[in-house]
């Protein structure tokens, strides 16, 4: 009976995981951080308060993240000044996300994330994972796993043509 009532639990803990694990609800303030980007510098989302961001949790092994790329390349080059991306790397060592940044000329931050970082998020279990943040900080809306490109470019316009609150 011993390894029933083991199962039990261990059930009863992956179905409280797996509830736990949900992106962040519109509304919720974004999670603070501040990590370092591959060329040294500082990157915390604070410093971004009052801009429109787009946070990209990604990772060189997940081929819809790295689909997404160009997408996300041309999207800070057309509200540059008005909207920042920072991606977030959910690989295990920074050597591939730092040269697949390399590859792709990204002209956003990157910086390393990890377990801790995504619990934070709601659990980060699918990737990509992408959270619009608006001026005042709150998520104002949230993508888990494959997306279609153009839904966020229709988010992103739309957020900067109403604006959110500022701080």
């Amino acid at each position: 009976m011993p390894t029933a009532k083991a199962a039990l639990i261990g059930a009863l803990c992956l179905l409280a995981g797996s509830a736990a694990a949900a992106p962040l609800p519109a509304g919720t303030l974004a999670p603070a951080f501040s990590r370092p980007d591959f060329n040294g510098r500082n990157v915390s989302l604070a410093a971004f308060r009052g801009e429109l961001i787009l946070v990209d949790f990604w990772a060189t092994w997940c081929a819809p993240c790295i689909v997404e790329l160009p997408r996300l390349i041309a999207l800070q080059t057309r509200h540059h000044g008005k909207l920042q991306i920072i991606g977030i790397s959910m690989d295990d060592d920074d050597a591939a996300p730092k040269q697949t940044a390399a590859q792709y000329r990204l002209n956003y931050p990157v910086v390393m994330g990890d377990a801790a970082l995504g619990r934070l998020y709601g659990g980060v279990l699918g990737l990509p994972q992408v959270y619009l943040i608006g001026r005042d900080g709150k998520v104002l809306r949230s993508w888990r796993g494959e997306f279609n490109g153009a839904e966020l470019d229709t988010a992103v316009d739309a957020a900067l043509r109403e604006g959110s609150p500022k701080p």
